[in-house]
């Protein structure tokens, strides 16, 4: 799996290691929810450190390692509660989900 340089590579876990080709580059991203949902939580975990604050652009990079549609896969885990980010879009955090209703994302401060 490409990384973001601060990360090394880690292997998918098994539910979404069959989403991933050879090359560690995502195939597609999965329309069921389920499926979604497990490739974003090991986005999330093998991608992003806890505590620490990323500007949109390493987001974007850390992604472009994974999967063209970047926009995409950024836009899934701020609305999964994988990512929060501020109202301005300049800073994102890694959340711990709380399973909080309808998506909704508390701010970085």
């Amino acid at each position: 799996m490409t990384s973001h340089p601060s990360h090394p590579p880690v292997a998918p876990v098994a539910s979404v290691a069959d989403l991933f080709a050879a090359d560690g580059r995502l195939k597609a991203v999965p329309r069921r929810a389920a499926r979604r949902e497990a490739l974003l939580a090991h986005l999330a975990a093998t991608l992003f450190e806890t505590g620490r604050t990323y500007r949109e652009a390493e987001v974007n990079e850390a992604l472009k390692g994974v999967h063209e549609d970047f926009p995409a896969l950024r836009r899934y885990l701020v609305t999964g509660g994988f990512l929060s980010r501020t109202k301005d879009g300049a800073a994102y955090r890694r959340q711990q989900r709380t399973g909080t209703p309808g998506g909704a994302i508390p701010a970085v401060a």
